[in-house]
């Protein structure tokens, strides 16, 4: 697992191997959503719209989003609501503005109810268009300038402006008569008279062209409001039931990122060169075990070894699903030849001791298996090593030792420590034998089956424990 690529099955091994974990997990994760929840009371939020007549550039309209979102405008609302507690600096981090299209800012208050979400909204707006008026220079009331669009204006608002175009155009007419009139070419008299009344006439077009810039800046400053703001009818995000769901797929995905967090940092060994360099001896072969179920870590006793079972965590998910083997006859042949191997490795027939590590119980099928395959050539008795404090029978029968292991299982510090627990009782490691699982297929007839499929040898405990 630690070179390997992590793929989509790796992932669906932990979900269905862990699946008790993993939801306890995310109950737990659900629960401190809840809890979240209730520290931070529901949000309202809701918007109201500003529309600005006339051509406005992208500049200039961020500069007005600002503008509504300032202090001033906000402690000017702030001032006007009278909420008690509440000041203008605390309703800044609650109201936001933004240029939407068509020369619209959307100005959006958050309060812990719908009405007061509402109010703020159209407080802020409505202090945001007087504000801007006054900057503007207009001089009419700001509650004209806040005025609601749909709302009947005075259409007299406008007559002196149009009156004084009315006039405008009147002199201008009134001075091509004086021209036409004042007979030119005849005196000097008459010419600088037209020509007094053609600078005249440009003064008034000038006049008029400046009186139509100043109209421009005050509709500009002539903003609207586009009615009132919308009562929310939901929670603003993130509401309780985001944040259940949130806590409950982080630690989902916090477990399931610990997993292979785990599986790449783990140190046990799977390759049979790093086994056959741990326990300094050569590797005699590989030798299959019909799989009973996934593999399970070693039961062990009290209230920690009881939750391990109810969470399901005994259950080992780092390993692979076992491959399809051939039926039993093939599988013997596979221990025969390990015998065989093992013969040929002795320079005279000998007892030797299989070493099996406590907990690995495909190790310990595959040494029982191994002990009915070679009979009494050479004779083999199995005894079961701790991990933790290694201990193998002193030398009596026995001279040598066959250490039988299954791959992920083991690091490789306690492998060696099993290497010098033999040594120590002055035991030759003759060789290793890598067991592994397999998918058992149908076994053939038993006519079929050779005479060394017998079944395997109980497992000897009585040399564990202990230190050395």
């Amino acid at each position: 697992m630690s070179d390997d690529t992590i793929r989509l099955v790796t992932i669906g091994r932990i979900i269905r191997r862990r699946w008790r974990l993993l939801t306890i997990l995310a109950l737990v994760g659900a629960l401190v959503g809840y809890g979240t929840s209730l520290l931070f009371p529901p949000r309202y939020t809701t918007s109201a719209s500003v529309l600005l007549p006339g051509a406005w550039e992208e500049r200039a309209l961020l500069t007005q989003v600002e503008i509504a979102t300032s202090s001033v405008v906000v402690d000017r609302a702030a001032a006007t609501l009278h909420w008690t507690g509440v000041s203008g600096r605390e309703l800044r981090d609650q109201v936001s503005a933004n240029a939407a299209d068509g020369n619209i800012i959307e100005i959006s208050g958050t309060a812990d109810t719908p009405e007061r979400a509402q109010q703020l909204s159209d407080q802020v707006a409505q202090q945001f268009v007087a504000f801007a008026a006054r900057i503007a220079g207009d001089n009419t009331d700001p509650k004209a300038a806040a005025r609601i669009a749909g709302d009947n204006t005075d259409p007299k608002a406008a007559t002196p402006v149009e009156a004084l175009r009315q006039m405008v155009v009147q002199t201008s007419r009134r001075i091509t008569e004086l021209a036409d009139a004042a007979d030119p070419g005849k005196t000097v008299e008459s010419g600088q008279t037209r020509t007094e009344l053609e600078n005249l006439r440009t003064s008034l077009e000038e006049g008029m062209k400046k009186l139509d810039e100043a109209d421009l800046a005050t509709n500009k400053a002539g903003m609207v409001v586009m009615g009132s703001a919308a009562r929310p009818v939901g929670e603003a995000p993130p509401t309780r039931m985001q944040l259940i769901v949130g806590g409950a797929l982080l630690f989902f995905l916090l477990a399931v990122i610990g997993h292979l967090t785990a599986a790449r940092m783990s140190r046990r060994l799977r390759t049979e060169p790093e086994i056959a360099a741990a326990l300094g001896s050569p590797l005699l072969g590989t030798v299959d075990v019909p799989g009973e179920g996934p593999a399970r870590r070693p039961e062990g006793r009290g209230p920690r070894a009881r939750i391990r079972r109810l969470l399901g965590v005994d259950i080992r998910w780092d390993v692979p699903t076992p491959q399809a083997s051939g039926d039993e006859a093939s599988r013997q042949i596979r221990y025969r030849r390990v015998c065989a191997r093992l013969r040929d490795q002795l320079p005279a027939p000998r007892r030797l001791l299989v070493v099996v590590p406590d907990g690995d119980e495909i190790a310990r099928r595959a040494a029982g298996q191994l002990v009915a395959s070679a009979e009494s050539d050479p004779l083999l008795r199995v005894v079961g090593v701790s991990v933790s404090q290694p201990l193998v029978p002193d030398r009596d029968n026995e001279s040598g030792a066959l250490v039988v292991v299954s791959a992920g299982s083991w690091t490789a510090g306690e492998l060696a420590g099993i290497a010098e627990a033999c040594a120590d009782a002055e035991h030759e490691v003759v060789g290793i034998v890598l067991a592994g699982t397999v998918r058992a297929r149908p076994t053939r007839s038993a006519s079929q089956l050779p005479d060394a499929a017998t079944p395997a040898l109980a497992l000897n405990n009585n040399a564990t424990g202990g230190s050395g």
